[in-house]
């Protein structure tokens, strides 16, 4: 029939699994985390509605392998805030998270479903370890460049995490005016430390 999608249609892609990740995070962007269905993504994949089940359980993986994407753009979209970052890169990179979630809202809810809840899917495993490595090198580096204050990276990763976490959620919950959020958000982090440039050696106890 005419205009009826085939599993056929759908392999153009060369990569299922990938294509329909890929049309997930399009209809996540586009209308939010609750219209994102098994049925709709294969359609928008072009493929039958059972297809996808071929490489998802069902809707939770999907929207598992859909945040493992967004993740993996995520860490590059951080490397591209620190990557030219003046002073302190922690800031750049906490900067960073917070113009993410103001950027893809969305994307934000579905990460905050997935990273922040009681439980992490071990499929996010690689990805997750990938960014808290990068981002305790970057606090060590900042302690060494006297530009962030010393103390344990484990606690002050977590305290860094708190406030942007804090933030996006503020910002994507319309508490800080849209408009003013990310100066808001720079105001905030210079007042807890991230962004003070202090000489060597005078990083605040």
């Amino acid at each position: 029939m005419k205009g009826k999608p085939t599993e056929r249609a759908g392999y153009h892609h060369g990569d299922l699994p990938a294509a329909l990740t890929a049309a997930a995070i399009e209809l996540l962007d586009e209308r939010g985390m609750e219209h994102v269905t098994v049925r709709e993504v294969a359609r928008r994949a072009g493929v039958s509605p059972g297809a996808p089940f071929r490489h998802f359980a069902d809707r939770q993986a999907l929207l598992t392998a859909a945040a493992d994407r967004v993740l993996a753009d995520f860490g590059e979209w951080q490397l591209g805030m620190i990557a030219d970052a003046e002073g302190s890169v922690m800031r750049a990179f906490s900067l960073g998270f917070v113009r993410f979630a103001i950027r893809y809202p969305r994307r934000f809810e579905l990460i905050k479903t997935r990273v922040f809840g009681d439980s992490r899917p071990p499929e996010l495993g690689r990805r997750l370890s990938d960014i808290e490595r990068v981002l305790t090198e970057i606090i060590l580096a900042d302690q060494k460049a006297g530009v962030l204050r010393p103390g344990d990276p484990a606690i002050v990763g977590l305290a860094g995490q708190a406030i942007v976490y804090g933030l996006s959620q503020m910002i994507v919950d319309g508490y800080l005016p849209p408009d003013r959020a990310e100066q808001l958000a720079e105001q905030v982090l210079d007042t807890f430390g991230f962004g003070i440039a202090n000489s060597p050696g005078r990083a605040e106890p």
